[in-house]
């Protein structure tokens, strides 16, 4: 089976819910975003899968609406939980 490699960068609460600021997953050439999700719940069991219930994802910059979007390898997903403030 194939594999591509991303890079998952956290922020906020989901940096300090995942115990780093990025890491590297590798996951199957066919996987989404929704596949990237899982793996990170899979990875950080504890504490990070209470935090992406509320988190938004950027996709190489560009905001995730639909996670079944497929991945590309290489690509960057960011983790971004509510920010407060104004």
């Amino acid at each position: 089976m194939t594999t591509l490699t991303i890079v998952v960068r956290y922020f906020a609460a989901a940096r300090a819910a995942a115990g780093e600021e990025e890491e590297k997953v590798q996951l199957p050439s066919t996987a989404s975003v929704a596949d990237a999700v899982a793996e990170l719940r899979r990875l950080h069991p504890e504490r990070l899968p209470r935090v992406l219930e509320a988190v938004s994802y950027l996709l190489d910059g560009i905001a995730v609406r639909d996670l079944t979007r497929r991945l590309k390898d290489g690509a960057e997903l960011d983790v971004l939980p509510p920010f407060a403030g104004g």
